[in-house]
C-alpha cells in the first residue's frame, strides 16, 4: 500500500459518507480525504443553492479557511450600533474586523475544495434512514443504499441524521432575513459597514450586512414570537433607510442550539454543525462552529476507518463517538457555555450590554478582538472583572476558564 491509502472492504462503498454539503460537510469530507479516506458527500440540493444566512467570516472561521480562495464581497472595517433603533455609536477599526460573503458562493468553494482533495459528491439526492449494519452503517437514499464504514451527519438544522444520533436542543430562534438589491447610493452608504441592533424582544437582534450588489438585512429571536419578529425586521428596514431597497428574497429559518449533555454521535454516526445544535448561543454565529466541527468529525471519522484505526467499539460503547466527544468539549464546549451567560446577560440587560460595547474602550476592544479571533467569549471569562460582571448581568454561575 502507499503512503495516505486505505484498506477497502469490498462490501463496504465509501469509508466515509458525510450527508450534507454546507460548511460543516464540505469541511469534513476534505479533512477525510486528506487523510486518504474515500469519501462521499451526499447532497440533496443542487449546487450552488440559496442559504439563509447573514455570511459573516469572523477570524476564526478564516483561520480554517487555508488554501481556499474565498469569495469575499466585502471587507469590514466599520461598525454601528443601537439599541432598539436609538442610542446610535459608530465606531471603526484599523483593521479588517469581518468577512461578508455570498453562502451560496462560499458553500460552492468549499464544495470544490473538498472535491479537488478527492472526495466524490452526489447531488440531488435524498438520506431517508441510517440503520446499523455487519460492516458499518446502511444509508438508504433516493438514488438507492450507500454503504460507509462511518458517517458525518451534517445535513442542517432539519437533519434526519442529528434524529437517529438522538439531538436534543436546548435553545431554538426564528431567523427572519430579506436580501435586497442594493442601488448605487446604497452601496455608498454601507461601503465597509455593519449595523447591529439590540432589538425589542428579549435576546433579540438586528443586523445589516453589505455584499456589493445586494444588502442582507435580518433579525433572530427566541422561536415563538414570529409576529413580533416580523414587526421587528419591518420597522428595522424603515429605520435603517432602505424601505426602498428591492427585496429580491424574503427567507427565515430556525437555529437549533444544542443541550450540555446532548449526544454528538451513535455508534459509526457522528454529528456536525447545525445538525448537532452547535452554535455560539449569544450571537448565535454557526459557520465558525460548522467549520470546526466538520474538520473534527472528518478526521475522527477517517482516522477510524484507517488501517491503523481504532477497534470501532467495546461492546456498545462507540470509540469514535468518545473521541470526538471528547474534541469537541475540549474545543467548543467552553465557548458554548460562556455563550449561554453572554445570552442571559443581554435577554436582561441589553441596554447595559450595548452601553458597554458602545461606550467603554475595553467593550470595543474586545468586540473587535472577537471578530479577528484574537480571543473568544470564553478567555474574555479569564479576568476576573468580566467574570464579576457577567454573573451580576446574568443571575447565573459564572464558568471559570482552565
Amino acid at each position: 500500500m502507499g503512503a495516505g491509502e486505505t484498506q477497502h472492504d469490498d462490501r463496504v462503498g465509501y469509508d466515509v459518507v458525510v450527508v450534507g454539503a454546507g460548511p460543516a460537510g464540505s469541511s469534513a469530507a476534505a479533512a477525510a480525504a486528506r487523510m486518504g479516506a474515500r469519501t462521499l458527500i451526499v447532497e440533496r440540493a443542487q449546487f450552488p443553492r440559496y442559504k439563509t444566512c447573514g455570511g459573516g467570516l469572523i477570524g476564526v472561521s478564516l483561520a480554517q479557511l487555508e488554501g481556499l480562495d474565498v469569495p469575499v464581497k466585502q471587507e469590514i472595517v466599520q461598525a454601528s450600533f443601537s439599541y432598539r433603533g436609538r442610542h446610535p455609536a459608530d465606531r471603526r477599526s484599523a483593521e479588517r474586523m469581518l468577512s461578508l460573503v455570498d453562502r451560496s458562493e462560499f458553500d460552492a468553494a468549499l464544495l470544490q475544495q473538498a472535491a479537488g482533495l478527492g472526495a466524490e459528491i452526489r447531488s440531488g439526492v435524498t438520506v431517508t434512514a441510517v440503520t446499523r449494519d455487519v460492516d458499518g452503517a446502511l444509508l438508504s437514499t433516493s438514488a438507492g443504499p450507500i454503504r460507509a464504514r462511518y458517517v458525518v451527519g451534517a445535513d442542517g438544522s432539519a437533519s434526519r441524521i442529528a434524529r437517529h444520533v438522538g439531538v436534543t436542543l436546548g435553545q431554538v430562534d426564528l431567523g427572519l432575513e430579506y436580501e435586497l438589491k442594493a442601488e448605487e447610493h446604497h452601496r455608498r452608504a454601507w461601503a465597509g459597514r455593519i449595523h447591529m441592533d439590540w432589538g425589542p424582544i428579549p435576546g433579540s437582534y438586528g443586523w445589516v450586512f453589505p455584499k456589493g450588489d445586494t444588502i442582507t438585512i435580518g433579525v433572530i429571536a427566541r422561536r415563538g414570537t414570529a409576529d413580533e419578529a416580523r414587526t421587528y425586521l419591518r420597522d428595522f428596514v424603515q429605520q435603517q433607510g432602505l424601505a426602498d431597497a428591492e427585496v429580491l428574497r424574503d427567507s427565515g429559518h430556525l437555529t437549533r442550539c444544542r443541550t450540555v449533555d446532548s449526544p454528538l454521535g451513535q455508534d459509526r454516526v457522528l454529528v456536525a454543525g447545525d445538525a448537532a445544535g452547535l452554535l455560539e448561543p449569544w450571537t448565535r454565529e454557526g459557520i465558525s462552529y460548522a467549520l470546526r466541527s466538520g474538520r473534527i468529525a472528518g478526521e475522527c471519522a477517517a482516522k477510524a476507518a484507517g488501517p491503523n484505526g481504532m477497534p470501532p467499539s467495546f461492546g456498545d460503547f462507540s470509540r469514535v463517538v468518545r473521541d470526538y466527544t471528547m474534541r469537541i468539549t475540549e474545543e467548543l464546549g467552553p465557548e458554548m457555555e460562556a455563550g449561554r451567560v453572554f445570552l442571559r446577560a443581554f435577554e436582561r440587560h441589553p441596554s447595559v450590554m450595548h452601553t458597554l460595547l458602545t461606550r467603554t474602550p475595553m467593550g470595543w476592544r474586545e468586540f473587535q478582538r472577537l471578530s479577528r479571533g484574537q480571543t473568544t467569549v470564553a478567555r474574555v471569562l479569564r479576568f476576573a472583572p468580566a467574570r464579576w460582571l457577567m454573573r451580576s448581568l446574568s443571575g447565573m454561575p459564572v464558568p471559570r476558564p482552565a
